[in-house]
């Protein structure tokens, strides 16, 4: 590696995003990326569709994200929004099974509440239970709506079921919930979003008061107006304003490392060990190119 910083953004839906950005990300020091299991902005309406997009997540996305240098993880999960369709829900519970020992899964995620629904509560609880199980990392979404007393709601439901709060993310901060998430023991996550949810400017402001352990940055970019490069701007952007360079790389590197790699499935030795980049490979006989020069600059060419 280089001396410029190391990124890794640790909530990003990239196959709602183009090749272009994961250029950009990578010119930007992003070396890892997380991305947990999203909706497709409308309902799905069978549990094929889901069973395609987890495949998906495991198989073509890795793939690319290789092809420009960044190492892929995800997450997988019944989320909030899609969780109140209970004829489906039922049958994607069913499905998570097949997909949660993957070799680039890191935890099971996103979930927690949108509306908070009764039928949200049932299946947030059924894979908080899965987890305890199989004694996996957990990534919380908690709701735009009512947030403060949804995050409290989804931290009291987690100890509820036993889950130890250190091995629990729970994202889309802000300033009105982190120190209670904080105080309890999670890991609190923040989404960088250019006009709503937390701006880089607020989170400078959070990190100064509240320091750089357990806080984690991310863009949670998707395909909405949304920017795949919110972590390495805030990373900038802390640095531009004073906060001292190892808060930066904690919150903008190493603990979402730290949070997400305790099944063993990421690992620092994959970007740092990484052999280059061999835009020739194909992925089921598929390529990211269009014609164009692949890019090779691995030793080891088949």
């Amino acid at each position: 590696m280089n001396d410029k910083m190391m990124i890794i953004d640790p909530h990003v839906h990239m196959t709602s995003r183009t090749t272009d950005d994961y250029e950009a990300m990578a010119a930007a020091g992003v070396v890892a990326v997380i991305e947990p299991s999203f909706w497709l902005g409308q309902p799905r309406t069978q549990v094929g569709s889901f069973q395609d997009y987890f495949s998906s997540l495991v198989g073509w996305e890795p793939f690319r994200a290789s092809q420009f240098g960044i190492k892929h993880y995800c997450t997988i999960g019944l989320n909030s929004k899609e969780a109140n369709n209970e004829a489906l829900a039922e049958q994607v519970i069913e499905l998570l099974p097949l997909y949660l020992h993957k070799e680039n899964v890191v935890a099971i995620g996103e979930i927690g509440y949108d509306d908070q629904t009764p039928a949200e509560d049932k299946y947030f609880r059924a894979q908080l239970e899965m987890a305890k199980e199989l004694n996996m990392t957990v990534q919380v979404h908690t709701p735009h709506r009512d947030k403060k007393s949804g995050t409290i709601k989804s931290m009291e439901v987690c100890l509820e079921h036993q889950l130890d709060p250190g091995n629990v993310i729970i994202d889309h901060n802000n300033e009105e919930t982190v120190k209670e998430v904080l105080d309890r023991g999670f890991i609190a996550a923040f989404t960088i979003y250019p006009k709503t949810k937390m701006g880089n400017e607020r989170m400078v402001e959070v990190v100064r008061k509240f320091g750089s352990d357990n806080i984690i940055v991310d863009s949670s970019a998707d395909w909405g107006v949304s920017d795949p490069l919110a972590v390495p701007k805030t990373a900038a952007l802390m640095l531009k304003k004073g906060i001292a360079k190892e808060d930066v790389i904690k919150t903008c590197y190493q603990n979402a490392l730290d949070a997400f790699s305790k099944n063993g499935n990421m690992k620092e030795a994959h970007w740092l060990e990484a052999k280059g980049i061999n835009q020739s490979v194909l992925y089921n006989d598929n390529s990211v190119l269009r014609g164009q020069e692949p890019r090779i600059d691995t030793d080891e060419i088949k």
